[in-house]
């Protein structure tokens, strides 16, 4: 359940941009409704627009709104130091025949010479994104514009991929390998066995959700090969949703998905030779049952391939060099934990989605890695030679949060970390040679969170920061000496009509709890705080190892809105979330999911009860996803705390989560049932005394509309009274069907102002 740091991100944008109609905007324009801040705009934030870097990064493209075509987008290029740019291609020039529109860009992709734009178009929904569509080439220096695989089926396309001269791209259709000749437009299919359960150069759906894979093909260098994934997911069981709404007569919707205890997806990797056109399988050791491929990539520029194996348990990660000339294969190094061993490192600072290769020096011999072995996530230089000239790079009681990068020529590694609050984020380096001292780069006016795009040439980078009391600020900085180039986006606007409203206070706090355990957080009081009264408080929750919620950067709108009513809004930070707290803090919830989490979260709130200002009859709680989980867990577990809980999208059973997530933090079932047995919400929903609204959506394919229906007949079971709110046809983010967004929020703000008397007493 990633989902807690793309939702946080998804969430703060609905927030600004959702349509609602729920009010009249208020006299007092410092007063916060439902309408104003679902419907009228005027909390629009800017963002730096869909740029690209080029080359090494001395320019940079983005889309901006052409003056030539209604509607249409010109591509612009700008010099990163100088901030001067020029039209590189109009869009009038992006018409293809006979129409009388551009192409509308989703993404868009340069050719290594910078001489071919790839274009990303017509696109449609593969589960979480949309990875299928139409792609066409431009040659900025003949005007000509093409279709790729023009004679397959309509936006069926998925990660075309141009090789290395820029005369050739590689796409997948129908789950098969194709290229295409960008001289003769030749297209030439290269795999022949792809179906809804032979999977060729993509994922399943828990693959992508799980392991971030989407893109399941790499060119080498020279583009003779082409080295690819393959699935068989002919053993996955489908899981039906329904779909009552949209005919007269109901019908399912299959997904291959499989549960905990389910074994997953067989995966293997082969190459192809463009040349020869032939397929050769690489044999690795193992029950391709039980272990998993999530990373394979091309050593530099050689004809190696470092392919990662990590076995079901997930506890171990094989690294695997094969040589394509020998077919020689090595296991040269192998990262264990007792716990789990992160593939990625989840930081809600980062917001990133997607595969992460491991980055290789110039060599092609040394490599950096990232490990938790000492109890800390350190980087560390290695060699695929073998282990002895191994150097721990960030020494040191501290983790990092993220790692962006090498700048070899001048011997520095770049990386996120806070290595004295763990609710902050900055940018750091160090030595690549392991001397020297850790250097914090971010400047001191810059508290809070903060996270980089850096440069091909590490020369400079684009710094997204801010902070839970300073709004999102965009700059373009230079690198090593760290200066400002120029603002990207200063949100002045935005800045103004947040200054305008009457958002009261809010402040960190540090709970620290009987059994001696330290917990951050924050909370948001309402604009006339007197702290000679009681006030109830809402508890905004996630609690799981993909999700950090009291972090020091720019919060939601709904929550000031709430805190207007008469509402504290807060949030704590249990043991399992990613903090930068060392590997003892992420992992203590190993096969304790829902036991340690709720936990750590009801003997933090009892801590709170103690303060003089809180409520401890007017407690609620809520949360999606995980956090929906969490809300449950904490209802039923502690009914003596909790008097209200709104739990959206949550898992009930953890048997009915997929297996690489599950058995990731809770182990297989069948080896301890009853780890899943007491960690479950639905195991103790008997002990629900208080006001629970649940919501789900009928179409969520990530946890299913079942968990909804199973808790239903449990708390039925046990003659308990409770508000139910179904979604028909929506997904996870319940956003599908018009209007959903709005009503769904509104029930929310409805449910806790009839069943939690706002103001303070």
């Amino acid at each position: 359940m990633r989902k807690i740091i793309l939702f946080s991100i998804c969430f703060q944008l609905l927030v600004s941009f959702i349509t609602s109609a729920q009010e009249q905007a208020p006299a007092d324009s410092s007063k916060l409704n439902l309408d104003r801040i679902f419907n009228s705009g005027e909390f629009r934030q800017d963002y730096f627009g869909r740029y690209k870097w080029l080359g090494s990064g001395d320019y940079y493209t983005l889309l901006e709104r052409s003056d030539s075509v209604k509607g249409g987008r010109d591509i612009v290029k700008y010099n990163t130091k100088t901030g001067n740019g020029e039209i590189l291609i109009d869009a009038k020039d992006l018409i293809p025949r006979g129409e009388e529109s551009p192409l509308r860009i989703s993404n868009y992709t340069w050719s290594e010479d910078q001489t071919k734009l790839l274009i990303f178009t017509n696109t449609k929904r593969v589960w979480r994104g949309n990875t299928r569509g139409d792609y066409w080439v431009y040659h900025i220096n003949t005007k000509e514009l093409f279709q790729l695989g023009k004679e397959l089926p309509e936006s069926s396309l998925m990660f075309t991929k141009f090789n290395t001269e820029g005369s050739m791209v590689a796409f997948v259709s129908g789950h098969n390998l194709y290229i295409q000749n960008l001289e003769t437009k030749e297209v030439t299919q290269l795999t022949f066995d792809g179906t809804e359960d032979i999977i060729n150069g993509t994922f399943d759906w828990v693959y992508e959700e799980e392991l971030s894979c989407r893109d399941g093909f790499r060119w080498s260098k020279d583009g003779n090969y082409i080295a690819f994934w393959q699935l068989d997911a002919s053993e996955i069981k489908d899981f039906l949703m329904i779909n009552n709404t949209d005919s007269i007569y109901s019908y399912t919707i299959p997904v291959q998905y499989p549960k905990a205890g389910e074994q997953p997806s067989a995966a293997k990797v082969g190459y192809i030779d463009v040349n020869k056109k032939n397929i050769q399988w690489i044999d690795l050791p193992g029950d391709p049952k039980q272990n998993y491929i999530p990373r394979m990539q091309w050593v530099g520029h050689t004809h190696k391939l470092l392919i990662q194996q990590l076995n079901r348990h997930q506890n171990e990660n094989k690294l695997w060099l094969f040589e394509l000339e020998s077919r020689k294969m090595e296991n040269f190094f192998t990262e264990r934990d007792d716990a789990w061993v992160d593939i990625d490192h989840p930081d809600p600072a980062q917001s990133h989605w997607g595969m992460t290769d491991v980055t290789f020096l110039n060599n092609e011999r040394d490599f950096l890695w990232i490990s938790e072995r000492d109890g800390w996530r350190h980087i560390y230089k290695k060699s695929i030679a073998g282990t002895d000239n191994e150097i721990c790079l960030t020494r040191g009681d501290y983790d990092i949060a993220s790692f962006y990068g090498i700048d070899e020529k001048k011997g520095y590694v770049y990386f996120n970390a806070s290595p004295d609050n763990s609710t902050q984020r900055y940018l750091y380096r160090v030595n690549l040679n392991g001397s020297g001292d850790l250097t914090r780069i971010t400047p001191a006016n810059k508290a809070g969170m903060n996270r980089y795009d850096f440069s091909p040439g590490m020369k400079y980078a684009v710094e997204s920061s801010s902070a839970l009391n300073r709004i999102p600020t965009t700059d373009l900085i230079a690198i090593p000496k760290y200066k400002v180039v120029r603002n990207l986006v200063d949100n002045i606007d935005f800045a103004e009509k947040m200054a305008s409203l009457d958002l009261g206070i809010t402040e960190f706090f540090n709970v620290k709890t009987a059994d001696g355990i330290e917990m951050d957080g924050y909370m948001i009081k309402p604009p006339d705080f007197d702290p000679g009264k009681k006030y109830p408080v809402l508890f905004d929750l996630y609690g799981e190892p993909w999700g950090q919620t009291a972090t020091d950067s720019w919060g939601n709108i709904w929550h000031h809105f709430l805190a207007q009513q008469g509402y504290i809004v807060m949030t704590i930070d249990n043991r399992g979330t990613p903090c930068l707290k060392g590997r003892e803090w992420r992992k203590s919830i190993y096969k304790k999911i829902g036991v340690v989490n709720s936990g750590d979260q009801a003997a933090a709130t009892r801590e709170i009860l103690k303060w003089d200002f809180v409520d401890p009859d007017r407690i609620a709680v809520w949360g999606w996803s995980g956090g929906g989980s969490m809300t449950l867990n904490l209802m039923f577990r502690y009914p003596d705390i909790y008097s209200t809980g709104m739990a959206v999208a949550a898992v009930s059973d953890l048997r009915y989560y997929d297996n690489i997530y599950q058995e990731r933090y809770t182990g297989i079932p069948q080896e301890n049932p009853e780890v899943y047995t007491e960690g479950s919400p639905i195991t103790h929903a008997k002990n629900l005394e208080g006001n629970l609204l649940v919501v789900h959506g009928t179409a969520d394919d990530n946890v299913h509309y079942q968990s909804a229906e199973a808790l239903i007949v449990e708390l039925v079971k046990h003659n308990k009274k409770f508000t139910m709110m179904p979604y028909p046809n929506c997904s996870h983010g319940i956003y599908e069907i018009e209007g959903a967004t709005q009503h769904l929020f509104t029930l929310l703000t409805d449910y806790l102002m009839e069943h939690v008397e706002a103001g303070g007493k």
